[in-house]
């Protein structure tokens, strides 16, 4: 089976303070313009991935074209003043050492679009493990569809409980295959970048091979009748998804042989194994701003069976006056979350009132407990089940789980031409 992860043309700064380089991902502290504020001050004039994306904060500013028109601007500049290195037909193994201490390893390479699908159902070796929100990929199209290079914040996961593909690489590099190695900012702890040869890239595929063996596969997971889940998202689903809107959109003008040999075929990811003792599933939270608390909690007893008495998916409600822990007797999905979602979704089509994401369970209780707030809190799913979950039941409800702590997300850092 062909394996639809391969080496990359990388692109990593040169000359430059790193440390003001690097910035987390454009999906985090939404709620948080301070943190931002304070991301501002550190780079200053400083050249910064924060100048080349795009934090999602800003999507509603009434400047948000201004800004999307001056990324590709940098992006030019960037290029034009010369301040990448480029390592051709590249892998990059990372060392990601966490604020509690804990190393996460990780791998630097290009999927392919071709092989990726977030369609509910698909069989793809590439799938979206939580339901794409379609609405929020145009947003995200008019940063890339210009753009001159990405920059992922994407990181898949592959189901390696042996430890042997990504784990081992650790005995295979040394000092002198080091291509970064700084302190990132804002609590991101640190991280160490190693460039790997032809003869490891091709132990890293012969390991993806096996993985991917529809017989492996099967007797894994016991089924005989689905399709071969080989990477499985883990953040930035919807930054892979917009980078397969745009080269879906690109073939429209192009002949076959044109995309399928076009740089936009392929996204950058950092794959990470499941089993990374560093890798935490974290639940992500709900807050109701500027809603009507007494409505909202009414119309959500009406909606379900509730109770206090441990029957059913569990949740905990968090307002200015109340917090307790929940149960839904009657649920619409298969996970707490799902069923809240549910709820929500309708509840806010006819309601004042926005809905945010919020990773953390102390800052979700902070927002809640203000005036017109309602918060929902969950317990986080096990990652263990989460590939034999997708490939029997498709995509997780939107924002179902989180990998680890804000600061512990995907910095922005590497990058690659598109065009």
């Amino acid at each position: 089976m062909k394996i639809p992860f391969k080496a990359g043309n990388i692109l990593i700064p040169k000359n430059i303070d790193m440390h003001k380089w690097s910035v987390v991902a454009c999906d985090q502290y939404t709620s948080e313009p301070e943190y931002w504020q304070e991301v501002e001050k550190i780079v200053g004039d400083s050249p910064s991935t924060l100048n080349i994306t795009l934090p999602e904060i800003y999507l509603n500013d009434s400047n948000v074209e201004e800004r999307i028109k001056n990324i590709n601007l940098n992006m030019e500049k960037m290029l034009k003043d010369d301040i990448f290195s480029e390592y051709k037909d590249s892998m990059i193994y990372l060392e990601r050492t966490q604020m509690d201490g804990r190393v996460r390893e990780g791998l630097m390479g290009i999927v392919d679009l071709e092989d990726y699908s977030f369609e509910k159902g698909s069989q793809t070796l590439i799938r979206a493990t939580e339901k794409t929100v379609i609405e929020r990929i145009p947003p995200r199209v008019k940063v890339r569809e210009n753009a001159l290079l990405e920059l992922p914040h994407i990181m898949i996961l592959i189901d390696d409980s042996n430890k042997s593909i990504i784990e081992s690489l650790k005995t295979k590099v040394t000092n002198d295959d080091i291509v970064y190695d700084f302190d990132l900012m804002q609590n991101g702890g640190h991280i160490k970048g190693y460039k790997l040869g032809k003869e490891i890239i091709d132990e890293i595929i012969r390991g993806l091979e096996n993985l991917a063996d529809p017989d492996n596969f099967s007797k894994k997971y016991g089924v005989s009748d689905k399709g071969v889940l080989l990477f499985a998202m883990g953040d930035g689903n919807h930054s892979l998804a917009t980078a397969k809107a745009c080269y879906e959109k690109l073939k429209e003008s192009m002949s076959e042989e044109e995309y399928l040999n076009h740089p936009a075929r392929y996204a950058l990811v950092e794959l990470v194994n499941l089993h990374s003792e560093a890798l935490e599933f974290e639940a992500i939270h709900r807050v109701v701003f500027e809603t009507n608390v007494e409505d909202l909690i009414d119309s959500l007893y009406k909606y379900y069976d509730i109770n206090e008495d441990g029957h059913g998916q569990k949740f905990e409600l968090v307002t200015k006056d109340i917090d307790k822990v929940l149960y839904i007797e009657n649920p619409k999905s298969n996970i707490p979350v799902g069923s809240i979602q549910i709820f929500l979704d309708e509840y806010l089509q006819d309601h004042s009132g926005s809905i945010d994401y919020i990773h953390g369970e102390e800052v979700t209780k902070e927002f809640a407990k203000k005036d017109g707030n309602v918060g929902i809190i969950f317990d986080a799913m096990s990652k263990d089940d989460l590939f034999k979950t997708v490939i029997l039941d498709g995509a997780l409800p939107r924002k179902t789980f989180s990998m680890g702590h804000s600061y512990d997300k995907r910095f922005y850092l590497e990058a690659r031409r598109i065009k």
